[in-house]
């Protein structure tokens, strides 16, 4: 018999008229996602990845404010919503994981 394993899916949708500055709205998905920083500098142009708190955890993204995360996983980013909860609306629910996203899940190493 197979073990059943679980997720939890996360739908949110910001409040754009909740935050105080476009920059703001900016700062909650840069610390989602993550972003690209680009410098250019003389002849020379470098190029970082900012990690944000959705890379520390594997995760499947389903759409452009929703993704899944293994149930055990879900700790460090539902604190995150809960700090932005008056700006974000979010809203979470248990999910059975199929065989592709579950594998994924298992072999998902964070870079150190």
């Amino acid at each position: 018999m197979t073990k059943v394993k679980r997720g939890i899916l996360f739908t949110f949708s910001v409040k754009t008229e909740k935050f105080k500055t476009p920059s703001e709205r900016t700062t909650f998905f840069r610390k989602l996602y993550g972003w690209k920083q680009v410098v250019t500098n003389d002849e020379k142009t470098y190029e970082y990845e900012r990690p944000g708190i959705i890379d520390d955890v594997p995760h499947e993204k389903v759409d452009q404010s929703s993704f899944i995360v293994p149930e055990h996983d879900i700790d460090e980013i539902m604190d995150f919503f809960e700090h932005w909860s008056n700006k974000v609306m979010f809203r979470t629910f248990k999910v059975l994981l199929d065989d592709d996203i579950s594998k994924m899940f298992d072999e998902f190493e964070v870079d150190e």
